[in-house]
């Protein structure tokens, strides 16, 4: 957008920096901070070093030990990095004191995914949304920004209220701009609705899942189409609604924005509109990267997050993707130590909880087209199941519906 929707997606040195505590062991630090350094890797980043402590909570002041914090500046100095990413959600006085002592840009989780959809953000409704997210997030964070926002409305000082401080102006000016954009999302909800309505009485299914777990791969191998796809974080920010045909059977698919571990609460509110595909899907098909050693968390953020945005039961196809990716490591027979999940065959884990799951279960590669044959049947199944259902008195409706694609 014009604002400041535009991020500079240049390569930077970065250093990262997360917390051993009560609640997230090192193990756990580790794979957050591996998927931080691929979000920044997204953002353009090339991450240079990683800062570990442990601390029961994070510092109130500067969320890391003065001792620690000090250690950073060190290396920043040394090796001229340009920012420092904290894998947490920094506090207003956390930021500015940070800032203060490294003297350097300092991110955190959330702003680095919002820069990373600013960067996405392809569609004005996307644009719209992610200006939306970045506002809110920024409003409570003025006390260390020099924004004199009311340059951007070509006014001067004489825009100020009586007794106004600059920042007093700027927080005025953001105010009214957060909700001139929750307006402009109102009515583009409203054209969306009518979009919806007007798709017919075909059947609609959802993909949703963890980001980058294969949804526009498996989008483009059911629809025959070019949704794009790329090996990065929220490679998918807009939504794309195809026609899927599976043995004369029409049905809607949609591909929806990937989701992920502390997921900034500015990103759920402002995106909740292009995330309505999914409360107004008839069927849900949940793809899960099953080649990632945190696969069941991320099975855990997606149905936390779903159950945020519906709360309505849907039935829901459980796909576990990337088949061809998964590796382990055999014990030797000598090796009297625990197994752990690096050690388990992909035949034995799903021979674990995953053999008590219903019907609705499947495990392919929709990169080398590995067992979509058995998914299309299941999807013909369900679709047609849910079609039945709703239309008890009538045969399948095959109207000449053309691919929809968001505006």
């Amino acid at each position: 957008m014009k604002d400041f929707i535009i991020s500079d997606n240049t390569t930077e040195k970065a250093v990262l920096v997360g917390l051993v505590t009560h609640v997230q062991n090192e193990q756990k630090v580790k794979e957050y901070l591996d998927e931080l350094a691929f979000l920044a890797e997204t953002a353009g980043m090339e991450t240079a070093k990683r800062f570990t402590q442990k601390l029961d909570y994070p510092h109130p002041v500067t969320f890391v030990g003065s001792g620690k914090l000090q250690e950073i500046k060190e290396y920043v100095v040394e090796n001229e990095i340009g920012v420092v990413i904290f894998d947490d959600e920094l506090s207003p006085k956390q930021l500015r004191n940070i800032e203060k002592e490294l003297q350097v840009r300092i991110m955190d989780r959330t702003s680095l995914i919002l820069d990373i959809f600013a960067f996405r953000a392809q569609t004005a409704h996307a644009k719209t949304q992610v200006e939306l997210a970045q506002y809110q997030y920024m409003l409570p964070r003025l006390t260390r920004l020099w924004t004199h926002l009311e340059r951007q409305r070509g006014g001067s000082a004489m825009m100020r209220g009586p007794g106004e401080t600059q920042l007093e102006t700027d927080k005025r000016i953001i105010k009214e701009k957060i909700a001139l954009l929750k307006k402009q999302l109102v009515d583009i909800d409203k054209q969306k609705s009518v979009q919806r309505k007007n798709r017919g009485k075909m059947v609609r299914v959802a993909l949703v899942g963890y980001t980058n777990v294969g949804k526009s791969t498996l989008m483009n191998l059911l629809s025959k189409s070019e949704v794009f796809a790329e090996n990065k974080l929220f490679a998918t920010l807009d939504t794309t609604v195809r026609k899927v045909i599976v043995d004369n059977l029409p049905f809607l698919l949609s591909d929806t924005v990937g989701f992920i571990r502390k997921l900034p609460t500015e990103l759920v509110e402002s995106f909740k509109s292009t995330l309505d595909e999914v409360r107004e899907a008839d069927l849900l098909v949940h793809l899960v990267d099953i080649s990632h050693p945190s696969f069941e968390e991320q099975i855990e953020v997606v149905n936390k997050t779903l159950a945020e945005i519906d709360n309505t039961e849907k039935p829901m196809i459980m796909v576990f993707n990337k088949i061809d990716a998964f590796t382990f490591v055999p014990k030797e027979e000598d090796d009297l130590s625990p197994r752990s999940r690096e050690n388990i065959s992909l035949e034995e884990l799903e021979q674990t909880w995953m053999n008590r799951l219903p019907d609705n279960t499947i495990f392919i590669s929709a990169k080398q087209s590995t067992n979509t044959d058995q998914l299309k049947k299941l999807l013909y199944e369900r679709v047609k199941q849910i079609h039945i259902t709703r239309f008890p008195y009538n045969d399948f409706l095959f109207q000449n519906y053309e691919d929809i694609e968001e505006p």
